[in-house]
């Protein structure tokens, strides 16, 4: 199917058939207790940014259930809650939120509890103080999450690998994003995180390279991020890295068959104002359209990982959605100065204590 040529039409029965899979494995009650709240997100994205009003509608009709229902999951806070349950509670609330189902005494008593929180508590590290680190152990085999620098497990002494930096800076600029969103704090903000983008410069210059994964999403959540996930358009020069890492390494997405790799870069390249007559956006969507399952899916979804079986799916009908875009603009005012760049007609403001500027 290679070199056929961008198909709107398809590509928007195709994001519909995974949007429809999405919704169905939504329904199911485990599926939901574990990732509800990734759930609402895409719903709303959905409904907020779809070019296609039909899409829109639905999403919204149907994210409104979803989040009516992750109410009645969730009415409010655990005694005990650590600081993820506490922000992923945050997550999905705001989310509910933005699709009617409001809780404002949760939200209460989600400010109130996130106050006994640190930085470290939720992101590893705090990025008012320090760049991302390399000593973050992954989660042990056995289930335990072990304090930062350990290098073999508390409860099992497995040797335990750790997480790369990438990979913990780009989760921090999500939850920063989000809280953000929210109005919420564990004591970082979004513009802690940001600040520490050059110090991942160079990427990686092949999937050979350990870090190229974490790398690439890195990338892709830099822009969803700044671009208010779907709602602005970004310039090229605003990001030069980035956008020369989306194009130097799509069509090595495609020949590996990355299928979610494919759909966030598509996503982003969109953003970017790469249309359909680029070959890389081309190659990309005949790979999607290719590779669809019969059931609306797109990779494995009976694997004993619940986000794996749905997210790939999640990124993929994201990449082949066409997006109603609402002019160019940075999702953070401050993200200016951070960037290195300014607004037409505005004065150039230095960052104080910033590292060098992107």
């Amino acid at each position: 199917m290679k070199g056929q040529g961008y198909r709107p039409e398809e590509c928007g029965r195709a994001a519909w058939r995974g949007a429809e899979f999405l919704l169905r494995f939504a329904r199911r009650p485990r599926h939901f207790a574990e990732w509800g709240s990734d759930f609402l997100n895409y719903f709303y994205v959905v409904s907020n940014t779809a070019a296609d009003a039909r899409l829109r509608r639905w999403a919204r009709a149907e994210g409104a259930g979803l989040a009516r229902r992750w109410r009645r999951l969730h009415p409010s806070v655990p005694a005990d809650a650590d600081a993820e349950a506490v922000y992923d509670l945050a997550y999905g609330s705001h989310y509910a939120d933005l699709l009617g189902a409001r809780d404002r005494a949760l939200k209460s008593a989600l400010l109130k509890a996130a106050r006994r929180f640190r930085a470290r508590d939720l992101l590893w590290f705090d990025p008012a103080a320090e760049p991302p680190p390399s000593d973050v152990p992954c989660r042990c085999r056995c289930g335990l999450w072990n304090e930062r620098g350990r290098k073999t497990c508390a409860h099992c002494r497995r040797r335990l690998p750790t997480a790369s930096r990438y990979l913990i800076w780009y989760s921090a600029l999500i939850r920063t994003y989000m809280n953000a969103r929210y109005g919420i704090s564990f004591g970082a903000r979004y513009a802690d995180v940001l600040r520490w983008l050059p110090s991942l410069r160079p990427y990686p210059d092949g999937r050979s390279d350990p870090d190229f994964w974490d790398a690439a999403y890195a990338v892709t959540h830099v822009v969803y991020t700044l671009n208010d996930y779907d709602v602005y358009r970004l310039r090229p020069t605003w990001l030069p890295q980035e956008f020369a890492f989306l194009k130097a390494h799509m069509a090595g997405a495609v020949e590996a068959e990355d299928a979610e790799m494919v759909g966030e870069f598509l996503e982003c390249l969109s953003c970017f104002g790469v249309g359909g007559r680029s070959r890389l956006v081309r190659e990309g969507v005949d790979f999607l359209l290719a590779c669809q399952n019969a059931d609306g899916s797109w990779g494995e979804t009976g694997t004993d990982d619940i986000y794996a079986n749905y997210h790939t799916t999640l990124a993929a009908a994201g990449g082949l959605t066409e997006v109603g875009w609402r002019g160019e603009r940075l999702a953070f005012p401050e993200a200016w100065a951070l960037l290195g760049r300014r607004p037409a007609g505005a004065k150039r403001r230095q960052v104080p204590d910033a590292p060098p500027p992107l």
